[in-house]
Order: C-alpha cells, then structure tokens, then sequence
C-alpha cells in the first residue's frame, strides 16, 4: 500500500481509504491515483469487505490534479500523456462499478477530481467547512474524465452552470443540489460516516451488490475513452499550458490579462 493512501478496517467489514497527502492538499497524482485504483479493485473481489469509506488526512478532501504533473504530463509525448488520463478513468469506474457501497466523508475543499471521486461514491457526507469546485475552464482545461459522474451526482442544468462558470459549491447548496447527503460537523464526520456504514453492512452481501447493479443500469456508461482522450488533448495545447502555468505561478493567464 503506497503511503499515499492509507488502508485500515475502521469496524468489521468497513474499510477506510484515507488520501495521504496533506502536504499537496491531498491533490492526485499518479501514484495515488494508481493506490486508490489497486485498493478498489482488491476490496471489490474481498468477501470480507463490506463497505468502503473514503477520506482525507489533513484539511482537504483532495485539491484536484497536481497541477505541475498535469503540465508536465501535457509535454510528455501524447502516448503517456494519455496513458495517465486513461489511468484515473478506470480508477474512477472502478469506484463506481464496485460491488461495495462506497461513502465519502469531505472536509474542506474538493475540487476538480477531488469532486469527481466525491460524486463517483455512492453516498456523500460533508462538513460544513466542505467546498466543491470546478476549475477546469480557468486553466484552459474541462472536467472530461468526472463530468459523468459529476453530472449524474448534480444533474445536467447545474452541471452547465458549474462546468462554465468554475463558481464555488458550499457545503449547503451541495446539498441542496444532491452532491451531498448529508451534514455533519467536522469532529464527528469519520463517526457519522461509520455510523451509516454500519447500517449499510446490515444488507445483505449480495442483495448490496444486486442494488448497486441495478442503479447502473439506469445509467448511461460513462464514455471513458473519449473523456481520457479529451484531457489528453487538452492539456498538451498551448491554452492549457498557459492556464496551468499561471496556476503554478499564481498570476492571470495570458487570457485575463
């Protein structure tokens, strides 16, 4: 298990996933993203696993995609480029596809990815301090690989307006769109989400993954390729390449000048 994941049975059959990199805000690279893709296939095929709970060390849920790998990976040939955008599709499919019922717990910020893996679980749980962000277009980029799930998660109209506008979501109006399920403050987040954990381990195991393949199949199959090739696409040109500079750089793109 990488160190940027951390992995413990938090009660019996519940299985806590923790985003270990507090130092990045919990941001997405490429070995987390591969952590988090290898622990969700492993608990899928667990008998022993019953419920995955998914949250973060520190004061943010997950900051997105590390933003100077996202620019390096834009230079790198378009191959590995788009290897990696390939890679945290089947991640977040994984997610969705697991047999197991999934719970996120999101203390302060998730943005960009960090809201993609908030919508691909099945349940969400949020502190008050919770914040949801889509801040792809400021950076010459889309939410290409998580727009299924986040469109499924908030509905199509809303999704236009935060797909277009990069506004932030605060914790009450996420809920009020579906995002979240529910409130709960921030030193009891982990204990309500083991809480409704525990009343989701109740189910019986196969009658769970019976319920969660029923749901996906009223659901459109996300198009995992045309999403990777997108960001792939995208990040390589010049637009984006600017945007993630001026991110790193903590100035205006050359766009808003």
């Amino acid at each position: 298990m990488s160190s940027e994941l951390l992995e413990s049975e938090a009660a019996p059959g519940i299985v806590r996933l923790t985003l270990n990199r507090p130092q990045a805000r919990n941001a997405l690279d490429a070995a987390l993203i591969r952590a988090l893709g290898s622990a969700i296939l492993r608990h899928s095929a667990l008998e022993a696993t019953r419920v995955l709970l998914l949250d973060a060390s520190g004061s943010a849920f997950c900051a997105g995609a590390d933003l100077g790998a996202m620019r390096m990976l834009g230079q790198a040939p378009m191959p590995e480029n788009l290897a990696d955008a390939r890679a945290l599709a089947d991640m977040l499919a994984a997610l969705r596809a697991c047999p197991k019922p999934s719970i996120a717990c999101v203390n302060g910020a998730a943005f960009g990815g960090g809201l993609g893996l908030v919508a691909a679980c099945d349940i969400a749980i949020g502190s008050p301090d919770a914040r949801f962000r889509l801040p792809e277009v400021r950076l010459g980029l889309v939410p290409a690989v998580i727009s299924p799930y986040v469109i499924e998660a908030i509905g199509a109209r809303a999704a236009r307006r935060y797909f277009l506008s990069g506004e932030t979501i605060e914790a009450p109006l996420a809920r009020e769109l579906g995002l979240l399920h529910e409130l709960a403050a921030a030193d009891a987040l982990t204990s309500a989400g083991l809480a409704l954990a525990g009343e989701i381990a109740l189910g019986g195991p196969c009658a769970l993954a019976a319920a969660k393949d029923l749901l996906g199949r009223f659901m459109p199959a996300a198009p995992g390729g045309y999403t990777a090739q997108l960001l792939a696409t995208l990040r390589a040109g010049s637009e984006a390449q600017e945007g993630l500079a001026a991110a790193i750089e903590r100035r205006k793109p050359a766009w808003n000048r």
